[in-house]
């Protein structure tokens, strides 16, 4: 019997009430399918922090799923995210996301402050001196758009590592054997953690295409002939992104691959379609814990 992967799911905080409803009503289609945690992003500079804690902690006191809350280095102080932490730790929330992060918007410089944490190896140290915390960094394998060259971004994943992470959620990718290298290049640096891919299901193909440039990402040329002429198509949009992401995670799978990590765009369809796939079913009726409101 082949068992079904692992998977965890993300979403990014809504900036109104109606959109959150319509977000608490995904989260309540993909828990049954017991993911194992649902990360919540935040924003650059910082600027969805309230809404980040507000929905990381509505889903810890009302969903069966556990939250992972990111944290920046960017657009806050050392005592700041210190303080944030503990909260988090004492609220029961114990899985942290530690990200170097992106400038706020407008901003061209992502320098930390000086008072500050310099880069996320320096948040996972200092998280560790404060709790026990279960904690998921960032990987990419296409290299960070910063880093110089492969053999520096696994060196600053591996300087990560040694701080005490305990699991690499990569970019999202759409080349697998983009993954395969800087996976192998990973473990020749004696990297041991789970390294967890990140699969980003393609709702809107001419806007993954302009975000993947902005995050160094590329896009095959036989996705672009799969989308064209979609556009106005949503129904067989659906469709082939759903199938290009099933070959994804399949390939991936025959390659020693059993944990993924989905970038929802806050939607349960797609996701769910392909977690079906994959061999999930839901569990039991797993919704809210008390009313949600």
């Amino acid at each position: 019997m082949v068992l079904a992967p692992t998977v965890s799911f993300e979403f990014f905080p809504p900036n109104n009430s109606k959109a959150e409803e319509q977000l608490w009503e995904v989260m309540q289609k993909l828990s049954p399918l017991e993911p194992a945690f649902f990360s919540v992003t935040y924003g650059a500079g910082g600027s969805t922090r309230s809404r980040t804690e507000r929905l990381v902690e509505r889903i810890h006191n009302f969903m069966p799923i556990a939250p992972a809350a990111h944290l920046t280095c960017v657009g806050a102080s050392r005592i700041e995210i210190e303080n944030l932490a503990q909260k988090f730790w004492n609220s029961g929330i114990k899985h942290i996301v530690a990200l170097r992060g992106d400038p706020p918007i407008g901003q061209l410089n992502d320098n930390p402050p000086k008072n500050g944490f310099e880069n996320a190896a320096e948040l996972v140290s200092g998280l560790r001196k404060i709790a026990d915390f279960e904690i998921s960094v960032a990987g990419y394998p296409e290299m960070h758009p910063n880093s110089p060259n492969l053999a520096a971004d696994i060196d600053n994943l591996k300087r990560k590592v040694d701080a005490g992470a305990n699991r690499i959620l990569t970019q999202y990718f759409f080349d697998n054997e983009l993954f395969y290298r800087f996976r192998d290049a990973a473990v020749a640096a004696s990297i041991t953690i789970p390294i967890v891919p990140g699969i980003l299901p393609v709702t809107n193909f001419a806007r993954v295409v302009e975000f993947s440039a902005h995050c160094g990402t590329s896009v095959p040329a036989f996705m672009a002939k799969q989308f064209k002429g979609l556009d106005d198509d949503p129904e067989t949009r659906a469709l082939i992104a759903a199938s290009t992401a099933i070959e994804q995670c399949e390939n991936l799978l025959a390659n020693g691959v059993n944990e993924f990590h989905f970038y929802t765009l806050n939607r349960a369809a797609l996701t769910y379609a392909i977690c079906w796939h994959l061999g999930m079913r839901p569990m039991k009726k797993n919704g809210p814990k008390a009313n949600a409101a």
